[in-house]
């Protein structure tokens, strides 16, 4: 299976401050990687080294052979990236469906098939963003992303703060989109028993380095090696 992203002695952080210390990772097309560890190790920092938000002091980053690492962020959009941050950066003056289409690209995730996945979007897509509750704001965040129809998917804490009800309907709608439509994805998540289910690998992260990499199934099955690396 053809390689998607491969990262090899990534060393970034933000200005003089080195967060990633030589991570090395790879992605096939079609499967998805948990990332866990605990606060503070890395975890949203390689993440927003992949989109080109950090400062880069080493190593490389390919996107479907492509070396990216001196590209711009919005250089590497185009590439295929969907990324949904922390802070969902959800248009607030907009309403649901121009969050959708301002940013969309052709391809098999159009508004038809969007709504069919958040059918409560559909049911607010005249709601502003600033209208909608925090767990509809992150079905839109996931919801947008999809509509670049991306190769790869970032989601960083896509389960922080939400309620049950919501954590459930997001876990379903990530099931379909990487499990059932296969497609990659790097998940970032606390939650670390609800997301192993849904992805292939996994790696976990300790003062930006990688301590840990094994098959998720393998992580899910051993839960002492899984407390060891993220209890408090």
């Amino acid at each position: 299976m053809a390689v998607l992203l491969r990262i090899q002695g990534l060393v970034a952080g933000y200005g003089e401050a080195r967060v990633l210390a030589k991570v090395d990772l790879v992605l096939e097309q079609g499967k998805s990687l948990a990332l866990l560890g605990r606060n503070g190790a890395g975890k949203t920092t390689l993440l927003d080294t992949i989109v080109g938000v950090t400062t880069h002091h080493a190593g490389a980053i390919q996107i479907d052979g492509k070396d990216v690492t001196r590209l711009r962020a919005e250089q590497r959009t185009p590439l295929g990236i969907g990324w949904v941050p922390q802070e969902r950066n959800v248009f607030r003056s907009l309403t649901v469906e121009e969050n959708l289409t301002a940013t969309a690209r052709p391809g098999s995730w159009t508004l038809e098939r969007v709504y069919q996945m958040f059918p409560r979007l559909k049911e607010r897509r005249r709601n502003l963003g600033n209208q909608l509750s925090g767990g509809e704001q992150q079905m839109l965040a996931v919801a947008r992303a999809l509509m670049l129809n991306p190769k790869l998917l970032l989601l960083d804490e896509p389960l922080e703060g939400l309620a049950p009800i919501i954590v459930d309907e997001l876990l379903a709608a990530l099931r379909r989109i990487v499990t059932d439509e296969g497609m990659s994805a790097i998940i970032v998540e606390q939650k670390a028993r609800k997301v192993l289910p849904l992805t292939d690998d996994v790696i976990v992260l300790e003062r930006g380095a990688v301590t840990y990499r094994d098959t998720s199934a393998a992580l899910l099955a051993a839960p002492e090696t899984l407390d060891a690396y993220l209890s408090v």
